[in-house]
């Protein structure tokens, strides 16, 4: 029995290139967002405020990735439709400080491992989710392995 596994770590590099793509993303569609790239672990490994964003959008960007990675790689969009079947779950967990249990927080994966998340803010939460779709799309090869 081991007691330790190898796991992919997000690269600085990895991170700046999804920013980018995210930056990207909203410049092109007229956005002005807050973006953020954590870790698993939930450090800040890349964060952007683009002109015009909103000052308070900036800790909502970072809340969304660290709850994306705090939750395992849920996505933030489902996460308060999956908490919401129980009242006292959603208000214990929703008012937990530093969860954002709404679109725009994105996992990143490669080869089925979680490597970190993106969160966006400063739009609708669907305009949110697809900037951060689109950083997460520039660095991860696709969904979150059923074994993680």
């Amino acid at each position: 029995m081991s007691h330790t596994r190898r796991s992919a770590v997000l690269t600085l590099e990895g991170a700046g290139a999804a920013l980018s793509a995210a930056l990207a993303h909203a410049t092109e569609h007229g956005l002005r967002m807050n973006i953020a790239v954590v870790d698993t672990g939930g450090a800040l490994l890349t964060f952007a405020r683009m002109d015009g964003a909103f000052v308070h959008s900036g800790p909502i960007a970072i809340d969304k990735a660290c709850t994306s990675v705090g939750f395992g790689g849920a996505p933030t969009a489902g996460l308060y439709e999956a908490l919401a079947a129980e009242d006292a779950v959603i208000r214990g967990i929703g008012n937990r400080p530093g969860v954002a249990a709404f679109g725009g927080g994105v996992p990143i994966t490669v080869d089925g491992e979680l490597v970190g998340a993106i969160g966006a803010s400063g739009g609708s939460a669907e305009e949110d989710e697809q900037v951060a779709a689109a950083g997460a799309a520039a660095v991860g090869t696709g969904p979150l392995s059923d074994n993680v």
